[in-house]
């Protein structure tokens, strides 16, 4: 286990990239996942479904936070992990993860999590870690 960490209010990692992403890094991520919906694969299916072109599946996006949080605070630490998809994202985006600590109680620290490809938002989530 690591050291602990005293995290404060407004305590946040230094903000993460990823990407561009490729048609290669969401063929990876379904075979690990198993999720071989068309819409991460196949062009026409894709488009059929009203995206311009395949798109990441959002655990993709979430499992990157996840991995931004748990590097930062230690996986052991991490009591809840909660994400909201909000919008998709296509091969070439490069994507932004950023975490920041926005209350204390009663030991837990409350962590606001941001998945964002420019200035769209596309993967929020929260997380409560023993502070």
């Amino acid at each position: 286990m690591r050291a602990p960490i005293a995290l404060v209010v407004d305590d946040a990692p230094a903000p993460r990239e990823l990407g561009p992403v490729t048609q290669t890094d969401i063929v990876r991520f379904a075979g690990a996942g198993g999720d071989f919906n068309p819409l991460h694969h196949d062009p026409a299916a894709a488009v059929a479904a009203g995206f311009a072109g395949v798109i990441a599946m959002g655990q993709f996006q979430a499992g990157a936070l996840a991995g931004l949080l748990s590097d930062w605070v230690g996986v052991e630490r991490v009591r809840s992990f909660s994400v909201r998809f909000l919008s998709p994202v296509s091969i070439s985006d490069r994507i932004t993860l950023t975490a920041r600590v926005v209350a204390i109680d009663e030991g837990l620290a409350t962590i606001e999590l941001l998945a964002a490809v420019g200035d769209r938002s596309v993967v929020s989530g929260t997380a409560s870690v023993s502070a």
